[in-house]
């Protein structure tokens, strides 16, 4: 037997073997607490489920986007490949483009989590949520803190990916269907923007750079297989789809990663899509896109399907703050309120991204009035960053495939932000791993997004 097709029949092997041994672990009993966990899908997603090919059962996988403020829900076909069901539109996420790096700064995670029966909390006081599990073995690798970190409902994040009640509930249903049919555990892709070239073009000059086309790595993968790409993490960098040569060598976050390969047709698509979104970026560049700005003093997005209905969460703009009775969250916990007068406007941009004290996203109700004798001070005018002059754009040229893998190592540190009483213009910048690629891709894999 050839080694791919080995390769290939050993993950499937043991994919059953886990499949296998895991059956029947899960119970519906934990979402029947409340009628909202139990909560039955509408005729309309059914019919959709249907139309789509798929199964009620059948595997999902969620990929966000903070820019863009959306959340994709993918689902399983009875062909087995992953296909979009549906795109509901974030009502609020909180923080800027770019990991979470600690407890308070009030940052959505990016990267790469599974979400298991025992992270789903039907109880949640935001309607329903999901932990994503933050942090994961990349980010614990990277030394980096905070804690429940949820998908939710409620429209209120600080450090969270907040959709309306009415969505939160369709997507735990559809997880809860999942588990059902046997999935053990749903990816949750979590991404600053569409990893497109014009996209990685615009950031380019972005601290945070390195480590999206890491990123972008794990989507490339995704997006020529539509298949959910084996994570693992080693020498502090995500790594896909790898298999070691040495089954004995295990990943380890921290340590160097062993020599491993790649199933080779999957290799050559993410190769062929990687060399031509390069292309794309280099002219870009050439053409002298537009950088975006690297700090907009602004406290997270809204989809711009919410900004009228909920104008007051609004990131674009100041909001109100009702009572001192106000709930708050910390790190996506409700804790108990500051003194806040009431009427008093609150300009999310103006605080510090250290606070441990996130602003208030009040409840819409009769109690949101503005005292009309307490005039709403004016927000700061914040001095615009200094324009990045772009880089050249570096090329090389990738090589083709080894018939026999390297040993792949890098190093990596990272540089903790010092907190400080009021935000800077710019965010300092975070040292990210430098990805070199897998044994079985050339160095040049990333080489184009710098």
């Amino acid at each position: 037997m050839s080694r791919p097709k080995f390769i290939r029949f050993s993950v499937a092997a043991f994919a059953a073997l886990c499949s296998f041994a895991l059956a029947g672990c899960f119970s519906e009993s934990m979402f029947a607490t409340n009628e909202r966990a139990s909560k039955q899908l509408s005729p309309e997603m059914v019919a959709l489920i249907e139309k789509k090919g798929m199964t009620k059962e059948s595997p999902i996988l969620v990929r966000i986007f903070k820019e863009e403020s959306e959340l994709e829900v993918w689902k399983q076909t009875t062909e087995g490949k992953y296909e979009l069901l549906k795109t509901y539109p974030i009502c609020r996420w909180s923080g800027d483009l770019g990991p979470k790096i600690k407890t308070g700064d009030r940052q959505a995670p990016e990267g790469f989590y599974m979400i298991t029966p025992g992270l789903m909390n039907p109880n949640s006081s935001y309607y329903l949520s999901f932990n994503t599990g933050f942090p994961n073995a990349f980010d614990r690798a990277l030394n980096r803190t905070g804690s429940n970190l949820m998908v939710h409902g409620d429209c209120s994040s600080a450090g969270c990916y907040a959709m309306t009640d009415e969505q939160i509930g369709e997507i735990f249903a559809l997880a809860r269907e999942a588990f059902t049919g046997g999935q053990r555990a749903f990816q949750v892709q979590a991404y600053p923007f569409r990893m497109t070239p014009k996209n990685m073009a615009r950031h380019r000059n972005n601290p945070n750079i390195a480590f999206w086309r890491m990123l972008k790595e794990g989507n490339d993968h995704f997006e020529v297989t539509h298949q959910e790409p084996k994570v693992d993490v080693c020498d502090r960098r995500y790594v896909f789809n790898a298999i070691p040569f040495d089954p004995t060598q295990p990943f380890n976050a921290q340590q160097k990663c062993p020599v491993f390969d790649q199933p080779i047709e999957v290799a050559e698509a993410v190769k062929a899509k990687r060399d031509a979104d390069q292309k794309e970026y280099a002219d870009l560049v050439r053409r002298g896109t537009p950088t975006a700005p690297l700090n907009q003093f602004r406290d997270g997005g809204m989809n711009p399907v919410f900004a009228s209905k909920f104008p007051e969460r609004d990131p674009s703009g100041p909001r109100l703050v009702s009572t001192p009775a106000d709930a708050r969250e910390a790190d996506g916990v409700r804790s108990a309120a500051a003194d806040v007068p009431t009427g008093t406007t609150v300009i999310p941009a103006m605080a510090s991204a250290n606070d441990e004290k996130p602003g208030v996203f009040d409840k819409i109700g009769a109690w949101l009035k503005r005292n009309p004798e307490t005039p709403a001070p004016q927000p700061q005018q914040a001095a615009a960053p200094e324009p990045v002059p772009a880089p050249a754009p570096k090329t090389r040229t990738a090589s083709a495939p080894a018939p026999k893998p390297k040993h792949a190592t890098q190093t990596a540190s990272t540089k903790q932000p010092e907190p400080a009483e009021k935000p800077a213009p710019q965010k300092e910048a975070q040292q990210q791993p430098t990805m070199q690629g897998s044994p079985i891709l050339s160095s040049s894999s990333f080489s184009a997004f710098r």
